[in-house]
């Protein structure tokens, strides 16, 4: 059985380690954790990486918006084709908690999703998506995504990332 390709979007660093654009990294990280996994460096793409006999979980090391070019090279190296290739990544328009399975489509403004679709020429993957919700009042989506979660998310974060780990594993 050939293995399935799950890359968690977000930003390096440890200033945006806590923020709403990195739910991919922080529910990759807890699906790795659950599996008694450790992330390593992949110097030839990019990526940090672990490895499992039925996935290969990546986090790419550059900024969100530049993700395809990392996860292009990390499919080719490890041979995955588009199709096996998991997305994790926030998503504004659920509330947080929300998880959900898609294929396909557009990238609905995330700019992370746009690189990587462009970067394999096709939107043929499949995308975890993790709620976030909304900004509020005023606030622009781009601020919002770049704020850390309050208080109050960041205790509900450690459910959300394990009903994303759960909806993983059954992909798988």
């Amino acid at each position: 059985m050939a293995k399935k390709l799950l890359v968690g979007l977000g930003n390096p660093g440890p200033r945006y380690a806590m923020t709403r654009h990195n739910a991919g990294f922080i529910v990759v990280d807890a699906f790795v954790d659950d599996r008694g996994g450790r992330f390593g460096t992949h110097k030839r793409t990019n990526v940090d990486v672990a490895e499992f006999p039925d996935v290969i979980v990546v986090k790419p090391r550059s900024m969100m918006n530049l993700s395809g070019g990392p996860v292009k090279n990390v499919a080719s190296f490890f041979k995955v084709p588009p199709a096996d290739i998991i997305v994790v990544h926030d998503e504004l328009d659920l509330d947080l908690g929300q998880v959900v399975h898609k294929v396909g489509g557009g990238g609905n403004g995330h700019n992370g999703l746009r690189d990587i679709t462009k970067a394999l020429s096709t939107p043929d993957y499949q995308r975890i998506r993790v709620g976030i919700g909304r900004p509020p009042g005023r606030m622009t989506p781009a601020k919002f995504v770049l704020e850390d979660f309050s208080k109050r998310e960041r205790d509900e974060l450690p459910i959300v990332a394990a009903d994303a780990a759960d909806l993983i594993a059954t992909l798988l």
